[in-house]
């Protein structure tokens, strides 16, 4: 199962990443990612802080002013796994499309499919929206 978001973002996507990575400023703005702590790049393992949920993914992907990717899992590999990726497209005109997704895995994820659909989804739109306002406010 996937869900995925994106929202237009009026800045490069430096401007964009710099926001994004600013993992310390995360309580201030973030409505959905509230903590982020722990080197990220490829091959670490981070803490990550979601409304109801702390775990450890490992950081997958960490491409300056494109992508950042880590995987998780609900207590071992196979129950539910979540690839989850903020990735940056630059439109070429000083815009920004940020595609906010992730890939579910697992044999859990029937059980947990409402709840993703009903209240995961929602937490990505907002952190999209919340994302865009500082971006644009700083720009």
């Amino acid at each position: 199962m996937q869900i995925r978001t994106e929202i237009q973002i009026n800045a490069t996507p430096e401007k964009v990443w710099n926001v994004l990575t600013d993992f310390s400023a995360y309580p201030e703005w973030n409505p959905f990612v509230k903590k982020l702590e722990g080197e990220v790049e490829v091959g670490k393992v981070i803490k990550v802080a979601l409304p109801g949920m702390n775990f450890k993914p490992l950081v997958l992907k960490f491409e300056t002013n494109k992508e950042l990717r880590w995987l998780g899992h609900l207590f071992f590999k196979g129950l539910f796994d979540g690839e989850h990726s903020f990735t940056l497209i630059d439109n070429q005109d000083g815009t920004t499309t940020f595609i906010h997704a992730e890939n579910f895995a697992g044999i859990l994820v029937p059980v947990f499919k409402k709840m993703l659909l009903n209240d995961t989804k929602p937490g990505f739109e907002k952190m999209n929206e919340a994302l865009k306002e500082r971006v644009e406010r700083k720009n």
